[in-house]
C-alpha cells in the first residue's frame, strides 16, 4: 500500500509499470494498467519532439473551411500519424476531428468513413482511460459512491471487466446504501471468475469470499436465502473467514430465518393442551439443529472478535448456549470458544 501511495499521483507511466512488475496481482493492478493507458494516450507533451508525430500547420486551418485542399491536408496529417505512437495518434485524432467537423456527411467519402472509425476507437480509449483514472482515485480515497459511478462508466465500454466488477461488488459491504447494486455486480463478477476470467484486483478465493458475503448480506431480509452465501464465504481460504462480522451476519440469518420459522411451527404443532405431538417432536429436533448451528457461528465470532466487541458477543452466546444445554456453565462456554476454530463449520440442517 505504501508504494502505491507514493506513485498514485504520478504522471509517469513508468512508475505504474514498475508497480505491475513488483505486484502483478496487487490490489491496484487494474488501476495501474488504466493509468498507463491514460498517460500513454493523453500525454501529448512530447509530440513536437517525437519524430513519429507529424503536426504541421494543417491543424491550424479553421474548421469551417471544407475544400479539397484542406481536406487533403487534414487527411494527409491523419494518414502520416494514425499508425504511430500515442502522441502521433493524438495528432491523427485532432486532424480527423477537424476534417469530420468541417465537412458535411457524405456517404461516398471513404476518407471520412475511415477517419470516423479511428476517431470512434480513440474516443472509447480516451473515455476508458479517463474513467479509469477517476475510478482509481475513488478506490484510493475509499469513495464508494464514486467507485460505483465511474465503475459503471468503465463497464459501459468493457462490460466483462472482472476487476472493476469485483471492486464494485465489494463496495456494498462498506456502504450499506450501495448494497443492492453492489450485490448485482458481485453476481456478475462471480460468474466471470468461475468461468475462468483472469482476476488481478484480488486473489481468487478472496474475491469469491467477499463477493458471496455481499450477496448474502443483500439477502438478509429473506434470511434463509442468505445462509448459503455466508457459508461459502466462511469455507473459502481467505481473510474473510477471520472476520467476526461474517459470523454475526450468519447468526442473524439463522435467527430470523429457519429458527424463527421452526419456533412458530413448533408452537402451532402442539396439542391443544400444549403437550407434545409427534409432529412437534420432529420440528423440535430440527429447531435444535438450527440453534446448534447458530451457537457454532456465534462462538466463531467471539473467538475472532477484538476485546472491545467480544464481551457483548460472549454474553449473547452464553445465554443461547445455556438455554440449549441446561446444565452448562461459563467454563463450558469458554471452552467452546477456545476450540471452535479448529472444527469445520457445519452445513445448515436440511
Amino acid at each position: 500500500m505504501s508504494y502505491w501511495e507514493s506513485i498514485k499521483s504520478s504522471n509517469d507511466a513508468e512508475d505504474f509499470k514498475s508497480y505491475l512488475q513488483r505486484y502483478p496481482q496487487g490490489q491496484f493492478a487494474v488501476l495501474a494498467q488504466n493509468h498507463i493507458r491514460r498517460l500513454e494516450i493523453a500525454n501529448t507533451s512530447s509530440s513536437t519532439n517525437n519524430s513519429n508525430a507529424v503536426a504541421p500547420e494543417t491543424l491550424n486551418i479553421p474548421p469551417t473551411n471544407c475544400n479539397n485542399k484542406n481536406k487533403g491536408a487534414w487527411y494527409g496529417t491523419f494518414y502520416k500519424n494514425y499508425k504511430g505512437n500515442p502522441a502521433a495518434q493524438k495528432v491523427a485524432y485532432d486532424a480527423a476531428k477537424k476534417y469530420l467537423g468541417a465537412c458535411p456527411d457524405d456517404p461516398y467519402d471513404r476518407q471520412a468513413a475511415f477517419m470516423k472509425k479511428f476517431v470512434d476507437l480513440m474516443d472509447v480509449s480516451l473515455g476508458k482511460a479517463n474513467s479509469g483514472k477517476a475510478f482509481q482515485d475513488a478506490v484510493a480515497a475509499r469513495n464508494y459512491d464514486d467507485e460505483i459511478k465511474y465503475g459503471n462508466e468503465i463497464l459501459a465500454i468493457d462490460p466483462e471487466n472482472v476487476d472493476v466488477l469485483s471492486i464494485m461488488g465489494v463496495a456494498g459491504l462498506a456502504q450499506g446504501s450501495l448494497l443492492n447494486e453492489s450485490a448485482a455486480d458481485a453476481e456478475k463478477a462471480i460468474q466471470l471468475i468461475e468461468s475462468g476470467k483472469p482476476l488481478r484486483a484480488y486473489a481468487h478465493d478472496q474475491a469469491l469470499a467477499y463477493l458471496n458475503w455481499t450477496i448474502g448480506k443483500s439477502k438478509l431480509a429473506g434470511a434463509p436465502a442468505a445462509i448459503p452465501y455466508f457459508l461459502k464465504s466462511a469455507k473459502l481460504e481467505s481473510e474473510v473467514k477471520k472476520n467476526p462480522q461474517l459470523y454475526l451476519d450468519l447468526s442473524a440469518a439463522y435467527e430470523t430465518g429457519p429458527r424463527a420459522k421452526l419456533s412458530k411451527d413448533y408452537k402451532d404443532s402442539l396439542k391443544p393442551d400444549q403437550t407434545e405431538s409427534d409432529q412437534s417432536k420432529v420440528i423440535l429436533e430440527n429447531l435444535y439443529r438450527v440453534i446448534d448451528n447458530q451457537i457454532d457461528v456465534m462462538a466463531r465470532a467471539a473467538a475472532l472478535a477484538p476485546a472491545d466487541a467480544k464481551k457483548t458477543i460472549v454474553g449473547d452466546l452464553s445465554a443461547l448456549y445455556k438455554s440449549r444445554n441446561k446444565n452448562a456453565t461459563d467454563a463450558n462456554v469458554t471452552e467452546l470458544i477456545a476450540n471452535i476454530l479448529s472444527k469445520p463449520i457445519p452445513s445448515p440442517p436440511q
